[in-house]
């Protein structure tokens, strides 16, 4: 299995090389601006690598319950109540406020 993630690295430190670059030569102070590029270029690359690993096992994830027999429900009802949340249903209405 190829981590295709991996290629975010390289793309973002050549965006951030040519934005360096250009701000550089605006600003007359070139080195700098090379700096920060590689810097921020770095940055923004892990950045994307991992939101491409997030998505990829968000998606893995998803195909693997889907693949169950009852079509991927949970049994929950239609109410808008979360699980362990006091929504009034065990003591007949809620808080008194009292």
């Amino acid at each position: 299995m190829s981590n295709k993630s991996a290629a975010f690295l390289p793309i973002g430190i050549g965006a951030g090389l040519a934005v360096g670059t250009g701000l550089g030569v605006a600003t007359d102070n070139l080195a700098l601006g090379l700096s920060l590029g590689v810097a921020i270029g770095s940055g923004l690359g892990v950045a994307l690598m991992g939101a491409a690993n997030l998505k990829a096992q968000n998606d893995k994830k998803a195909s693997d319950s889907s693949g169950s027999t009852d079509g991927g429900a949970t049994g929950a009802s239609d109410s808008p109540c979360v699980p362990n949340a006091d929504c009034g249903a065990s003591d007949g209405g809620g808080s008194g406020g009292d």
